[in-house]
């Protein structure tokens, strides 16, 4: 007897790609296509855009700075046709000593990725289908205290994450917080140390390797597709966490 092929979880839906050009907003664009999404891009880099655009086959692709409001009003608005989901990856964490930094860098560190998020909702839930997510991402930061601002700017994601579920249901609000992933990001903070982290972390991690954005995609994918799941925080990190 022939099997029934499973119908795509993604099929007919669209998905929303806010930093989709590299990374894992890329990798979650190609899993969500192969899932049967229609894909939309916004990324800062023209250039690298159109090619990602080409390759995901995108519906729709539009290059500007997420955190010009302006700009990401105007994308929302011009959207072609209604939205499912919204993966936000744009921006990049802030390290710094607390005593060292400024009161507007702290100011900034701590609300940056918040205000980003507030203004994505603002604009994608008047385009937004009932039952589809927004979904950010953070970090596991905030679980193990250390010297920094990084602890404090991490821990303040998860209850916003969870109230702004509750003030757009029945559209859901989700958190992916990562560990050491391996992007291009990550390999632009550490530059020549690169390899040396990655070494670490193999020899570190319970799961004996490190976390690629293939694995976080797999999981935003997994939250788009569940829909009993709003206002929780979805660590991965391969147990980087509990290790150091």
């Amino acid at each position: 007897m022939t099997e029934a092929r499973l119908k795509p979880e993604l099929d007919g839906q669209t998905v929303v790609l806010i930093g989709g050009s590299a990374g894992i907003g890329l990798e979650t664009a190609r899993r969500a296509r192969a899932e049967g999404a229609e894909v939309i891009l916004a990324g800062r880099d023209a250039d690298r855009l159109g090619r990602v655009a080409r390759e995901v086959a995108a519906r729709h692709a539009e290059a500007f700075d997420a955190n010009d409001f302006a700009a990401l009003a105007k994308f929302f608005q011009h959207l072609p046709g209604p939205i499912d989901h919204v993966l936000v990856t744009a921006g990049r964490p802030h390290y710094g000593p607390l005593l060292g930094m400024s009161a507007e860098q702290v100011r900034v560190a701590i609300s940056d990725h918040i205000v980003l998020a507030l203004e994505v909702a603002r604009n994608a839930r008047g385009r937004m289908r009932s039952g589809g997510t927004l979904l950010f991402m953070g970090g596991t930061g905030g679980r193990r205290i250390n010297p920094g601002i990084v602890s404090a700017a991490t821990a303040a994601l998860p209850p916003f994450t969870a109230s702004l579920a509750l003030e757009l249901a029945p559209i859901r609000v989700n958190l992916i917080a990562a560990g050491f992933v391996d992007t291009p990001l990550s390999a632009s903070l550490l530059g020549d140390k690169l390899d040396e982290r990655r070494a670490q972390l193999r020899g570190m991690l319970p799961i004996g390797r490190v976390v690629g954005p293939a694995d976080v995609a797999s999981l935003a994918v997994h939250i788009m597709t569940n829909t009993a799941l709003t206002g929780a925080t979805f660590d991965i990190d391969g147990g980087q966490q509990f290790v150091g």
